[in-house]
């Protein structure tokens, strides 16, 4: 895992935009912001990082995502891993951790997700957690509660979203609502959906945590001819010097 994008949501439209690229180097870490950054003028800087055009660089991870990974000396901190399908035990990389998790916190309206991988097998992967699952009805929560390690699950276009228009409901085999992809990748996933089959599955069911890490799915396809995940403009550096390199 060596890119993350990170998404902000406008809090006037709701709307969210890709405004950065958090990316591992050889001597650390560097940012930049996205031309995403400049699609709202509600958007401004994030963190202590104020330059839109400057090329960041830093031997360790900027505090600005750090903060949003989980201290081992919290307590809680074994739960927390446990939760994004990782080992308690090992020494967890930050950015596997902040890909899993999203990295949103209560106090601001950011999210982080990777740039997908592919396997040795040809396969794009994502994991990502359900999105909405407050919402669900007691019958779809009761579901959700039924659910098992490696059970299929569906993604439904929801074109009658009059909050998201690029919405992608998840359902079980029953068709039964188990909450919604997370808006950041709707827009691509849908593109990718309407020429491939996408396989989702559970890959974790955490009954104890809260809703934001109940529901931990995995996602597998391959990529179609012509199809660049994340390639849109509102990806691009702003920084000239990441745009040479």
């Amino acid at each position: 895992m060596n890119t993350l994008y990170i998404a902000w949501q406008d809090p006037q439209s709701r709307l969210w935009h890709t405004v950065g690229r958090l990316r591992r180097e050889d001597n650390g870490y560097s940012f930049v912001y996205t031309q995403g950054a400049l699609s709202t003028p509600n958007f401004k800087y994030l963190g202590r990082m104020l330059d839109l055009h400057r090329h960041y660089v830093s031997r360790e991870l900027f505090p600005l995502f750090a903060n949003r990974v989980l201290s081992r000396s919290r307590p809680d901190y074994p739960d927390y891993v446990r939760w994004l399908g990782a080992d308690p035990k090992k020494n967890n990389d930050p950015l596997e951790l902040l890909a899993r998790s999203g990295g949103e916190r209560a106090t601001d309206e950011l999210c982080v997700y990777p740039d997908p991988q592919v396997n040795v097998e040809g396969f794009c992967e994502l994991f990502f957690f359900s999105h909405g699952l407050r919402y669900l009805n007691e019958a779809e929560l009761q579901s959700l509660g039924n659910l098992k390690i490696g059970d299929r699950l569906s993604l439904v276009p929801e074109d009658g979203n009059i909050k998201d228009s690029f919405a992608l409901r998840l359902e079980n085999g029953e068709a039964i609502k188990m909450g919604y992809c997370p808006r950041y990748l709707n827009k691509d996933l849908r593109e990718v959906l309407a020429n491939t089959h996408i396989d989702v599955s559970v890959a974790r069911l955490n009954l104890d945590a809260p809703a934001q890490f109940r529901l931990l799915c995995h996602a597998k396809f391959v990529l179609p001819a012509g199809i660049t995940l994340f390639g849109g403009e509102e990806y691009l550096p702003l920084s000239p010097v990441a745009k040479a390199a």
